[in-house]
């Protein structure tokens, strides 16, 4: 089945049609989370993460229904999981544009190469769980990266 933007679970798991891109649909759905990690970027860190968690529940509930109206698990255009793990990496980071870029390159290594155990947990985890876990873990590994990098003065 071909996804329908005009159905907002769709819409939203597509990442406002993002996830359409015909090539690195991933890469185009992590961008739109830039412009929502500047929005919270303000924010006390508890309730950032507040935030984000209830944007990972969120996509547990969106990923696996789109994913069940498509009839495929995981189709490659859900990037819910994408832009809140995006999340997850920039959490405490300051908003700079170095910062933001570095971030986003470490989650987009992480998510593709999927290092033990994401890989493992995106092979038997199903569902909409299944679909946003190994993003939450690739956004964690980035976001240790991009805090030692900023820690270490290495980013300004």
């Amino acid at each position: 089945m071909k996804p329908d933007m005009r159905k907002p679970v769709q819409l939203l798991a597509f990442g406002f049609g993002a996830g359409l891109a015909p090539r690195a649909p991933g890469t185009f759905g992590t961008l739109v989370g830039i412009p929502l990690f500047l929005a919270l970027a303000g924010l006390p860190m508890p309730l950032y993460l507040a935030v984000v968690a209830a944007l990972f529940g969120v996509g547990v509930w969106l990923c696996g229904r789109a994913s069940a109206d498509l009839g495929v698990h995981d189709h490659g255009g859900i990037v819910w999981d994408e832009i809140v793990g995006l999340l997850v990496t920039l959490a405490g980071a300051p908003s700079g544009i170095a910062t933001i870029a570095v971030g986003f390159a470490l989650f987009r290594l992480f998510d593709i190469l999927k290092p033990w155990p994401i890989g493992w947990l995106d092979r038997r985890v199903g569902g909409g769980f299944g679909i946003m876990v190994d993003d939450l873990l690739a956004g964690l590994y980035a976001a240790v990266v991009l805090q030692a990098l900023l820690h270490s003065r290495i980013l300004p």
